[in-house]
């Protein structure tokens, strides 16, 4: 497994708008329209990654754990599919499914959005605040696929409290590590 670190992302940066298919609905959304009241966490994700789904479970309980306040997920994937088939949409639908996502899949063909976001890897999280300002760029938690280390997703829900607590944006902030996007 190559390992590859998300790039920098400055905080207060405001998230890029999109328009991208979710693949379990078949249907075109924005940002707008899927951000969350209290605040809003976008994850680079595809379905082979094997960083991916070693945090699938986790990803699941956070989306449901945090709904409820105002917070909503959206997950997207950019991979190229011509290389990567077992990332197109078709199969993106079918792992939503199996996986029970509670949040949109969404498809990212040009990999503009990728590009907008400095996406480096998956799964690559970004949280913004109400007013889609960067307050989190960084890891899940310290798992990794056989570093024995359990999955907790304590670094994203540590962010995620602070924002909803309207603490002081975390200092220090460990990068997510990961596949690499498969770009074109």
């Amino acid at each position: 497994m190559a390992r590859t670190e998300s790039n920098e992302f400055a905080i207060g940066t405001k998230a890029p708008d999109f328009k991208l298919i979710n693949t379990i609905d078949d249907k075109i959304y924005s940002l707008t329209d899927l951000k969350g009241e209290k605040g809003t966490v976008i994850l680079f994700i595809c379905n082979h990654c094997p960083f991916v789904i070693h945090v699938n479970e986790e990803l699941v309980k956070l989306a449901n754990d945090y709904a409820f306040k105002g917070i909503n997920c959206i997950a997207i994937s950019a991979n190229d599919i011509e290389n990567y088939p077992q990332d197109a949409p078709h199969l993106m639908k079918k792992v939503a499914h199996e996986n029970q996502y509670p949040f949109p899949y969404l498809y990212d063909e040009t990999q503009e959005v990728a590009k907008a976001y400095d996406a480096a890897c998956t799964p690559d999280f970004y949280v913004f605040d109400a007013d889609l300002k960067a307050v989190y760029h960084g890891q899940l938690d310290d798992s990794r696929p056989g570093n024995g280390k359990p999955v907790t997703g304590k670094d994203i829900r540590n962010a995620l409290d602070v924002l909803l607590e309207n603490k002081p944006v975390i200092a220090n902030q460990k990068p997510s590590v990961g596949c690499g996007i498969k770009w074109k």
